[in-house]
């Protein structure tokens, strides 16, 4: 007899642990988590020989000068949180800038 109650008390925990689980409702919006950084890629050569500079510093540099000749480009989190990256960018610029 005891047996039987053992396995309808375990059988009822299991079964009330589902119930504390909430779907979304329908119609509100689903969270979906932060996006991810965008991957390292590096930019066309520019104009000037950088090599012994960061991969950041570089990526910077090819979005600043790209900027400069007139395709806004800047990878905000990447400017806000990577001052290799933000040199390289704010460098790109006045470098291809045109005179």
């Amino acid at each position: 007899m005891s047996l039987i109650r053992f396995a309808v008390a375990l059988l009822f925990a299991a079964l009330s642990g589902c119930a504390t689980v909430s779907p979304t409702p329908p119609g509100a919006p689903a969270t979906t988590p932060p996006p991810a950084p965008k991957p390292y890629v590096e930019p066309p050569p520019p104009p000037v020989n950088l090599q012994g500079f960061p991969p950041t510093y570089r990526l910077g540099f090819g979005d600043g000068c790209a900027t400069a000749r007139g395709t806004e480009q800047k990878d905000a989190a990447r400017f806000g949180a990577d001052g290799n990256y933000r040199t390289g960018w704010q460098d790109g610029v006045a470098q291809c800038k045109k005179r």
